[in-house]
């Protein structure tokens, strides 16, 4: 089961509070302007700063 469009719509970068996308491999959340990558573990996105993946400039 993958997130829901409309968790998805109400979700936002706990760092900017900017918007997310779902990656390619639909097993993360992208925050563009943050550059981080925030892992969904068993269909719950964690949300925590902490734990997000840098994203390289060039992705």
């Amino acid at each position: 089961m993958a997130i829901s469009k409309d968790l998805l719509d109400i979700l936002a970068c706990p760092q900017c509070k900017g918007d997310l996308h779902l990656n390619d491999s639909k097993d993360g959340l992208i925050c563009e302007a943050c550059k981080l990558l925030y892992h969904i573990k068993d269909d719950i996105p964690i949300m925590l700063i902490d734990e997000a993946t840098k994203l390289e400039s060039g992705s």
